[in-house]
C-alpha cells in the first residue's frame, strides 16, 4: 500500500509493501504526523511551541514529547559543538530535529504491526526498512538548481537519509556563531545514517557549519554525506559511492 498526504506543510508518503497491510495502519501513523504537527508547528498560534514562544506555559506544564524535543536538542547541539542551536532571536523552533524524531516513531510503529519492508518520506527526509521487490530502496538526491532533475540515486536499505538545504524553504538555517550571516556557499547537503533521526538532525548542523560541514560527517562512524556547493560542484564523504546506483 502507497499513500500520500499533505501534513505539516509538506507531502508525506508512506508505502508498505508487506501484503498485511490496511488502510487502519495507514490512517493510524498519518495521524500520528497531524499530532505531531498541532504540538510542533511554529505556524500554528494554537500548538504547544507557539504557547511556549509567547510565555504562555512553565517547564513544569511541558508535555512530554515537548521535553524529550527539548532534551535531544540539547544534546545534538553538545554533539555538534553548537551549530545546532534551536533557539534564534528569542524563537524556539526544533523542527530540525522534530521531522526525523516523527518519522523514526512512524518507523517504530510499523514495525511493532509486524511490517518489515516500508518506506516513509516526509519532505524529503527518509526512512527505509527492509527491501523492495526484493532490492534495497532507491531514493534519489534532487538536484537543488533544478527539482525535476535527481543527481544521483542511492540504493538503501535499513536506513535514513536527509538532505538539507535552502532549495525549498529558502535561508531557514543559520549559523550560530554567526547568526546575521546568510549561509551562501553551500546548496543542499545530504547526509546518509543508521536512521532518519540522526541523519535529520546532523545534516542540519553540517549544513549550518557551511563547507566544513561535510568534514564533520566523514568524522561521523555510520554516515556519509553529499554536499552540492552554490556552484554545482558536489564534494562527498570516502564511503559515500557505496551506496550510488549505478547507471
Amino acid at each position: 500500500m502507497k499513500q500520500t498526504r499533505l501534513i505539516m506543510g509538506m507531502p508525506i508518503t508512506i508505502e508498505i509493501v508487506d501484503a498485511a497491510a490496511s488502510q487502519d495502519d495507514l490512517d493510524e501513523v498519518f495521524a500520528h504526523f497531524v499530532a505531531v504537527d498541532e504540538t510542533f508547528s511554529t505556524y500554528k498560534d494554537t500548538s504547544e511551541i507557539s504557547q511556549i514562544n509567547r510565555g504562555e506555559l512553565l517547564p513544569t506544564q511541558y508535555s512530554e514529547d515537548m521535553q524529550t524535543i527539548l532534551a535531544l536538542s540539547a544534546q545534538t547541539k553538545e554533539e555538534t559543538d553548537g551549530y545546532f542551536d534551536i533557539q534564534h532571536n528569542g524563537i524556539c523552533d526544533p523542527s530540525g530535529i522534530v521531522k526525523g524524531w516523527s518519522i523514526q516513531n512512524v518507523a517504530k510503529i510499523l514495525n511493532t504491526k509486524g511490517f518489515r519492508n516500508f518506506y516513509i518520506d516526509a519532505g524529503g527526509d527518509i526512512q527505509v526498512v527492509g527491501r523492495k521487490e526484493d532490492h534495497p530502496w532507491r531514493v534519489g538526491i534532487r538536484n537543488p538548481f533544478n527539482r525535476d532533475e535527481h543527481v544521483k540515486v542511492l540504493m538503501i536499505t535499513d536506513q535514513g537519509i536527509a538532505t538539507s538545504g535552502t532549495a525549498i524553504r529558502g535561508q531557514h538555517i543559520y549559523d550560530p556563531y554567526h547568526p546575521d550571516t546568510a549561509l551562501l556557499d553551500i546548496a543542499s547537503i545530504t547526509i546518509i545514517g543508521p536512521n532518519v533521526y540522526d541523519a535529520d538532525r546532523f545534516a542540519t548542523a553540517a549544513f549550518a557549519m557551511g563547507r566544513r560541514g561535510i568534514q564533520f560527517i566523514e568524522t561521523l562512524a555510520g554516515f556519509e554525506g553529499y554536499m552540492i556547493d552554490v556552484h554545482g560542484i558536489a564534494t562527498y564523504t570516502s564511503k559515500f559511492e557505496r551506496y550510488v546506483l549505478q547507471k
